[in-house]
């Protein structure tokens, strides 16, 4: 059993040979005959199969094999619920049989030549909530596989699933037949902040000539022949893959899978193969590349599903590159250090071009973005504004613009009162920034406060250690499943927990599971469409839907922390404590396999929950008796206790942190935290808030985590106040009634 598992756990956890399959296989057939190859390989079997689904079909289809015969590939199809294999990605389960002859549902084949083949294994291959296929394995021996094995090739088929996916797709696609006037000078846009920070610089209007290249080319553009178009597609790759590389560097959350996409469509030799029939019909290389994206780019933007709609930009982002190697053309940008681009769209392999050139800012005047480009560019402290203003695209180059990304306010030709206000935040900044920070924090009377850093990238570890956060208080655990084109594989993960664990050895480090949803979309996420997403499949409840998912993260959490002191994993917004205690559980049986598994874990991290919803007030006893730790998420718990969207600006009046309602269910859980002897922090906005600092500390909280640059001026505050005197605020906050006799005590502290 040791040297059988031995064998395929060097597949399990060492994505880089997954990944090779993606970035070296020559087709989309291709890639899938080595998918099954390596398989076979690693465990052992002298059978591997790809079963994929053809939704217009609605049959399942061998497309790849080892062991079977090859002439069976494409040949051999069944239903949904037909055979083993239909029965497995009907159900959505695994099935196992020693000797599958004798399972009445077997649907024998005799042009695949399986007689010899006993002993059967089949794993669903899906994507989010979508079924794709089915993986199998065979064996001549009866009883050859066990639950080792379930659990080993369900890691698998997760590893690659998103691959798989786009293979799919990419296949059936092959079978698929397919200058403005300013009236008046602009001062003032106001957009949506997707990153923020502030930025002043000179405009540069980005993708005029690079959608003119694609979608109006140049009659006088240069004539190419068929070599000339082979070495573009070399010299596209190669840079992408520097690209890649450079990526993994900056932005370890990006792992190597950003641009999986684009090599795929490199791979297809339907997408590259109905290029090279064109030019070898006489149409020159620059009008066929252009031909077959644009069909491409028309087929998936015409998808309703965002995350097909994001292939589109792919495509497109892909061909650019083959036109511009094709056309001896620099990638002309035309931007230099401290502009502002302007663009109608920006791809992420775009954003560190940006970083690396200089660009200060970047402004959309198309009124969309993607998860991935706005996770690079708050990872990379790139200010980001969403716009619905098309006129930015005809400013004059290097109209002075200010970008205000805390408001989401974009100011063209300021005023020079509008920069002196911007200068003076800036200074203000800089000086929070190089204030020197002790170890500790106490108040005037020697009471100890412990200060934690909020991280959502690892990047920002190192201003975390530089201002001395005395620990991790919450990890946004989100981020590596938004920035990818599926979700994180275990192996990907633990390669993130782990260096988060390692920056901070000697310090506790508490990740949160998945806060997907709500406004966190996964963009590859192919569910329904919510009317009401921050009240619907989101956080715990996602996570508990699809414990596969959970039970992966869980996995590379403990593996990762193997060996660490003060490990803490928080459940976000648990609503009842049947949740917490299944949740409770879950990590339980992963800690029993990887046992059984002998692999390294943590078998201390403590367990506990974000407190952000009202039901759980009236039985905060019991969630105390069973939670390790509570960390009060206040900008949900007040979002849900005032049913007041804080995004909203329509109800921005009615989200009123010092509501009287939300003073009382803060007080009630301190409350409940200290009976029963458990550590109570806040993690949400209010722990930087100086307003509520005296409250929270009045109230008997000793741990505060806030986002790292705040870590100074709550320090600061903290270091004023003398705990009699919060303890006597706190009181008198709790006996208000009203919003209005609250917000009198609140702002009699203020002046006080």
């Amino acid at each position: 059993m040791q040297e059988k598992d031995s064998s395929y756990l060097n597949l399990l956890f060492h994505i880089s040979e997954l990944a090779d399959l993606v970035t070296g296989s020559s087709d989309l057939e291709d890639f899938l005959q080595l998918s099954v190859d390596l398989v076979a390989q690693h465990f052992n079997a002298p059978v591997c199969s790809i079963y994929l689904y053809n939704k217009k079909l609605t049959r399942l289809t061998l497309k790849a094999t080892k062991g079977l015969k090859p002439e069976a590939v494409n040949k051999i199809r069944m239903k949904p619920g037909e055979g083993l294999v239909g029965q497995s990605f009907e159900t959505l389960s695994i099935v196992r049989e020693g000797n599958a002859t004798q399972n009445p549902r077997f649907k024998y084949f005799a042009e695949a030549g399986e007689d010899p083949f006993h002993s059967f294994l089949c794993v669903p291959i899906k994507w989010g909530d979508e079924k794709i296929g089915v993986l199998a394995v065979q064996h001549r021996d009866m009883d050859h596989f066990d639950i080792s094995d379930e659990r080993a090739i369900k890691a698998v088929v997760t590893q690659v699933a998103g691959s798989i996916k786009n293979a799919g797709l990419l296949i059936e696609l092959a079978h698929t037949k397919g200058g403005k006037t300013v009236s008046a000078p602009l001062a003032f846009v106001k957009g949506k902040a997707a990153t923020r920070g502030y930025a002043m610089g000179n405009a540069v209007i980005l993708n005029q000539q690079q959608k003119t290249l694609l979608y109006a080319p140049d009659p006088a553009e240069p004539v190419c022949s068929k070599d000339d178009f082979l070495t573009a597609i070399k010299k596209t790759t190669r840079e992408l893959k520097a690209l890649q590389k450079t990526f993994v560097r900056r932005l370890p959350e990006s792992a190597s899978l950003i641009f999986t996409a684009h090599f795929m469509i490199l791979s297809d030799k339907n997408f590259m193969g109905k290029m090279e029939m064109l030019i070898d019909a006489g149409t020159p290389p620059c009008d066929a590349v252009r031909k077959v994206a644009t069909q491409y780019i028309g087929i998936f933007s015409s998808s309703p599903h965002a995350y097909m709609k994001e292939k589109a930009q792919d495509v497109e982002d892909l061909s650019i590159r083959i036109l511009n190697k094709l056309t001896a053309r620099q990638e002309d940008r035309g931007y230099e250090k401290g502009n502002i681009a302007i663009a109608t769209q920006v791809y992420p392999s775009d954003i560190l071009k940006f970083v690396s050139g200089g660009i200060k800012g970047i402004i959309l005047a198309s009124g969309g973005v993607t998860s991935h480009v706005t996770i690079l560019a708050r990872s990379l402290q790139l200010p980001l504004i969403i716009t619905e203003e098309p006129e930015l695209l005809t400013l004059p180059e290097n109209t002075k613009i200010l970008m205000d990304g805390e408001q989401g306010n974009v100011y063209i030709n300021p005023e020079k009162e509008t920069i002196a206000l911007f200068e003076t935040r800036l200074t203000t900044e800089k000086q929070t920034r190089s204030v020197s920070m002790k170890h500790q924090t106490h108040t005037l009377d020697n009471e100890r406060v412990t200060l934690l850093a909020n991280i959502n990238l690892l990047s920002e570890m190192s201003l975390a250690r530089r201002l001395k956060a005395e620990g991790i208080g919450l990890y946004r655990s989100e981020f590596p499943f938004l920035i990818r084109a599926t979700f994180p594989t275990e192996a990907e993960q633990y390669r993130i927990y782990k260096k988060l664990f390692d920056e901070m050895p000697d310090h506790p480090i508490t990740i949160r599971t998945l806060d997907a949803g709500g406004e966190k979309t996964l963009a590859y996420g192919d569910g329904p469409r919510e009317t009401n997403p921050e009240l619907g499949l989101r956080s715990i409840r996602f996570s508990l839907k699809y414990k596969d998912i959970f039970e992966f993260q869980i996995r590379a959490i403990l593996r990762a922390a193997a060996g660490k002191k003060q490990v803490r994993i928080m459940f976000p917004l648990i609503s009842s404590i049947d949740e917490f205690l299944e949740a409770k559980q879950i990590v339980r049986d992963c800690m029993a396999c990887l046992s059984e598994e002998q692999l390294e874990f943590n078998r201390d991290a403590a367990l506990g929950m974000m407190v952000e919803l009202p039901s759980v007030l009236e039985t905060l006893d019991e969630f105390a008796r069973e939670a390790d730790f509570f960390s009060i998420g206040t900008n949900d718990f007040i979002q849900y206790m005032l049913a007041a969207d804080r995004s909203n600006k329509m109800v921005a009046d009615h989200y009123i942190p010092h509501h009287p309602a939300v003073n009382r269910g803060i007080g009630k859980i301190v409350a409940a935290a200290v009976i029963h002897g458990i550590d109570v922090s806040v993690c949400g906005e209010m722990a930087h808030e100086d307003a509520y600092i005296p409250f929270l500390l009045g109230l008997g909280i000793r741990s505060l985590s806030v986002d790292p640059q705040f870590l100074p001026r709550v320090q600061q505050t903290i270091m004023t106040l003398n705990m009699a005197d919060t303890r006597e605020y706190a009181g008198k906050m709790l006996s208000q009634t009203s919003v209005k006799g609250a917000r009198a005590v609140l702002e009699s502290w203020k002046r006080g």
